[in-house]
């Protein structure tokens, strides 16, 4: 903020800031005043500042280091972005990014996200209560209420009913309205109920993006049922949606 009295104006078009001072005069014109009542003395020279008035978006994904960048497919222009608090914990933020022609990204905003109890792993397993650490394609969606919309195949069904209570007693009755499959060890191009483990049922399964129920997931991201709306209704199969999901500090490397 400006001292009291003191005026900012800044020439944004024309890339220069001036600041004025006291009754509207300027502090330009205040130094030539000066200079011109003493002999001899130099005309002042003012330096103009440049503004940039368009923040170009970063070329790469903020947060990712070149390790997990390397993993996204280069076909890919949109990435979901779930970053860890914490190796251990299962609160995270979810972010959602896409690629502008001119090869920028661009992050919408971020929401709020559990990920498994236990935190993250890079070796998951079933039942040992943490996200997979890694880069995995979207391509499947479905859920207990009909579609809203979805661009990617949505399969509809009342299959989609968890049912129970979560870690924290919280009720998972709605946990499966809308869920997008994460594919980790899954068929690509089926429904999400599809229980097909290509790497076999010791390295777990069933791990979805889903409805945010309040509490830590078994190995699941979920978000509010409003952003699961706006994701089904933004991922686009064309821009080979891919999640990139696991703790921050892993993410970085």
């Amino acid at each position: 903020m400006a001292a009291a009295g003191v005026i900012g104006l800044a020439a944004l078009g024309a890339g220069y800031l001036v600041v004025g001072g006291h009754g509207g005069s300027s502090a330009v014109a205040d130094a030539k005043h000066d200079h011109a009542s003493r002999p001899g003395a130099a005309a002042p020279t003012t330096r103009p500042v440049t503004v940039n008035a368009a923040v170009q978006p970063p070329t790469v994904i903020r947060g990712l280091g070149p390790r997990t960048r390397a993993a996204i497919p280069a076909a890919s222009r949109q990435v979901l972005v779930a970053s860890g608090r914490g190796g251990n914990s299962s609160v995270s933020v979810v972010t959602l990014w896409s690629r502008t022609a001119d090869g920028h990204w661009k992050p919408g905003r971020s929401w709020p996200a559990h990920n498994a109890l236990h935190g993250w792993t890079r070796s998951h397993h079933a039942g040992d209560l943490h996200s997979p650490i890694g880069v995995f394609t979207l391509t499947d969606a479905g859920g207990f209420e009909p579609n809203p919309g979805s661009k990617l195949p949505y399969h509809h069904s009342s299959k989609f009913h968890a049912g129970g209570v979560g870690f924290d007693g919280e009720p998972l009755d709605d946990a499966f309205d809308y869920v997008i499959a994460i594919n980790y060890n899954r068929v690509p191009g089926t429904s999400p109920l599809d229980g097909t483990q290509p790497l076999g049922s010791g390295r777990g399964g069933g791990i979805w993006v889903h409805v945010d129920h309040g509490g830590p997931t078994h190995g699941c991201v979920s978000v509010s049922a409003a952003h699961m709306v706006e994701l089904l209704r933004t991922l686009d199969p064309a821009d080979h949606p891919v999640i990139v999901m696991g703790d921050a500090a892993s993410l970085a490397t």
